[in-house]
């Protein structure tokens, strides 16, 4: 008898913890890129495994990684869904005191092109040819400059005529035949296609290891809460492996995730405009397959990457991966 009344006690006491537990969940304010690079964090967020883990988030979407970056300096953000160029400008910097704890994808970059105007990569020297691409210091630029480097183009020629505006901007232009070659990250190359361009080059094109985008969090999560970041690392890798598995059902989450979050974010003007062009699961789909989604990182494309940073100007001074990496949350 005292066994089953011992027995069930520590039951009781098992479930008031658990239950305790639920409903006082960690809370942590998330920044995340508003693009499939993020689809880790959309998918979780959609299918409940933060709130599981014992996670409750608060998500803060930006439209790029370089106002993402910005956001950065905000000391209630405690992580981010980003891209890896950003992270480095915000730590090298600002020195803001970040990690990256995980990898979220690598590629995911194109260069989409009005097919009645540009037939080869050498026609963007052409005078009339007008180019959009994201702001200078981010991934896209990068991409932007790699591209000039691989295929030996005028550098003068086409910098001097790039226009720089964020990704939903550029789609914008397409529309209304303001630009002849689009310069932006997933899933916005795909809707350039949408528009009638077709894709001309991906960043598999010209950096063939290229990492997208990881998770970064604040040093002082890292300190005062190690078992958050850990059960964040999980999450990734539990999401990324579904979206594997899973192709065609998480691009049709992902739209239905894109969609409500653009009519959040976007001011006014823009989102009257985009409400014209429909996501559809199809597009997202081949969009998705262009990005390798793995957690994996490699310490040689981070380095790569800082490298690369330092000699456009990006940041001021190198410094070793080692020094923004810490992957013992992974597996």
């Amino acid at each position: 008898m005292k066994k089953i009344l011992f027995f069930a006690l520590t039951l009781m006491v098992y479930l008031f913890n658990t239950a305790g537990y639920a409903k006082d969940s960690f809370p942590i304010n998330i920044a995340v890129e508003f693009t499939n690079h993020a689809a880790s964090a959309y998918i979780a967020q959609h299918k409940g495994w933060f709130e599981e883990e014992g996670i409750k988030p608060t998500f803060y979407n930006y439209v790029t990684g370089m106002a993402l970056a910005s956001a950065l300096g905000r000391g209630d953000i405690q992580a981010a869904y980003m891209c890896l160029v950003p992270a480095i400008n915000a730590y090298a910097n600002a020195k803001i005191p970040i990690k990256v704890v995980a990898g979220l994808h690598k590629h995911g970059y194109g260069l989409a092109v009005n097919p009645s105007k540009v037939k080869t990569i050498k026609d963007l020297e052409r005078e009339d040819i007008r180019i959009g691409a994201v702001q200078k210091g981010g991934p896209v630029d990068a991409f932007l400059i790699k591209t000039i480097e691989r295929y030996g183009l005028d550098r003068d020629k086409i910098l001097n005529r790039v226009n720089r505006m964020n990704p939903p901007m550029q789609i914008m232009a397409i529309r209304a035949g303001r630009i002849d070659a689009s310069f932006s990250p997933e899933h916005w190359p795909a809707i350039a296609e949408d528009a009638g361009f077709r894709m001309l080059i991906t960043s598999q094109d010209v950096w063939p290891h290229m990492q997208g985008s990881i998770i970064i969090v604040k040093e002082e999560l890292i300190k005062n809460h190690p078992e958050v970041v850990r059960r964040l690392v999980k999450i990734n890798e539990k999401s990324t492996a579904w979206i594997k598995q899973h192709p065609q059902e998480a691009a049709t989450i992902m739209t239905k995730q894109l969609q409500a979050t653009g009519e959040k974010i976007f001011p006014i003007e823009i989102a009257e405009l985009a409400q014209k062009f429909v996501i559809t699961p199809e597009t997202v789909y081949r969009s998705m397959k262009r990005l390798d989604y793995i957690t994996d990182i490699d310490i040689r494309a981070v380095q790569d990457f800082i490298d690369f940073a330092v000699k456009q100007g990006y940041i001021k001074e190198g410094f070793s991966a080692k020094d923004i990496l810490d992957m013992r949350f992974s597996k």
